[in-house]
């Protein structure tokens, strides 16, 4: 089960993807700014998780009009998601969490086969979380239905709701 709404997310360190390079993440140095949309998906270059971070790139001016940092996170290498920033012309970077501690700690790893890819287990279940500028959890939606998209509308909803 995905961690609550209140729940302090304890730090970590991963590798971020740019598009161009890959440098450390440290959440604890990223705090203090502005909320965190963390936006977890299943892999890059497959259909949904394709629309849905596309979706984050058309909307990214009203994510930084309300103060919000986005980042895909996947269990994909940062070199296969600097592929993916490239190829779909993302403008927000990307957390790889390929030793899948980012989908353990938030509880979003797919534990259970569904549909016609049994074979796809330990990946993220699709599910954002918007982090306060102190890396509490302000909001959460998860799905385990891999054909979900997050609803947009209610993640710029809790980023206005913290300004």
């Amino acid at each position: 089960m995905p961690i609550d709404v209140g729940t302090q997310v304890k730090d970590f360190t991963v590798l971020k993807a740019t598009g161009d390079k890959v440098e450390a993440f440290k959440l604890s140095e990223n705090l203090g700014k502005q909320a965190l949309v963390l936006a977890f998906f299943p892999l890059a270059f497959t259909g949904v998780c394709t629309t849905e971070m596309c979706t984050f790139r058309d909307s990214i001016a009203a994510f930084n009009d309300l103060k919000g940092s986005v980042y895909g996170v996947s269990v994909d290498s940062p070199f296969t998601q600097n592929q993916f920033i490239a190829k779909e012309k993302l403008n927000f970077p990307m957390l790889s969490d390929f030793n899948r501690e980012l989908v353990s700690a938030f509880g979003v790893k797919r534990e259970q086969p569904i549909g016609p890819a049994p074979g796809l287990l330990g990946v993220a279940n699709r599910s954002v979380f918007v982090l306060d500028k102190s890396g509490k959890v302000a909001w959460k939606w998860f799905s385990d239905n891999p054909k979900d998209l997050p609803p947009f509308d209610e993640v710029k909803s809790a980023l206005s709701k913290l300004n």
